[in-house]
């Protein structure tokens, strides 16, 4: 088996903004229920790990940027590493995300 890190990014602002609280619990359960299926199918190469919201990056010339980083408004809101054979195996984990409930993404990339 190969290791692929699945990034997820999400709006979160923009979801609460919208969104009722005992929806986003109902969203939250999914995730649980979702790890607890990655686990006992053996598909977590890692443990997972909570992930702040926020961070910091370092650019050229020592410049430090502090906040949530977005590409198209979408923030990494955490990632995992999992096991999978291949990308295509990797995609259909990935296609089972809750992230995708509200319109967030999944980056996957192999580790080498």
């Amino acid at each position: 088996m190969k290791e692929f890190v699945l990034i997820f990014r999400l709006d979160c602002k923009a979801i609460e903004k919208h969104t009722a609280p005992d929806e986003i619990q109902s969203h939250l359960n999914h995730w649980q229920d979702w790890f607890r299926s990655l686990a006992a199918d053996d598909r977590l190469a890692r443990p997972v790990q909570h992930w702040e919201p926020k961070g910091k990056v370092v650019q050229a010339g020592n410049h430090v940027v502090t906040g949530p980083y977005s590409a198209a408004n979408e923030p990494i809101v955490g990632l995992i590493i999992i096991k999978a054979s291949d990308y295509q195996e990797a995609l259909c984990v990935a296609s089972t995300c809750p992230v995708l409930e509200f319109g967030g993404s999944i980056e996957i990339r192999m580790a080498t």
